[in-house]
């Protein structure tokens, strides 16, 4: 239940299990929110990444459902190739997501046990 009494909307629900699946992952450091614009360089044209369910009481960061994909943002532990991960993040989701594509960013890599890393990538 929200603030308002509201129960959560059902994507929020979603976003909260495949967050929990994938960060039990053990080279995921955390998940990936928006990339603050101090810490970008430059990039391709287009809005700045922001993924995150939304929620009365605070945003599920990392995870976006929608219709018809799930796009989950991570920061990667160092080590792994990136391919096998990204595979490893999707297998974690599938059972969760339904008929839904899964889609994963890999925002950062971090060469530690990168503490305080959700919430945003690590920089």
């Amino acid at each position: 239940m929200g603030r308002t009494g509201a129960a959560a909307p059902p994507s929020v629900g979603l976003a909260e299990r495949v967050a929990a699946a994938v960060t039990a992952l053990p080279d995921v450091a955390g998940l990936a929110g928006p990339v603050p614009a101090e810490h970008v360089a430059g990039l391709a044209a287009g809005p700045p990444p922001s993924h995150a369910a939304h929620r009365a009481e605070a945003a599920v960061i990392g995870v976006v459902v929608e219709d018809d994909v799930v796009e989950i943002g991570v920061v990667a532990r160092f080590g792994r190739p990136l391919a096998d991960l990204a595979d490893a993040v999707r297998a974690a989701a599938r059972p969760l997501t339904g008929a839904r594509r899964v889609d994963v960013l890999i925002a950062d890599i971090v060469d530690d046990d990168a503490d305080g890393v959700e919430g945003g990538a690590a920089g």
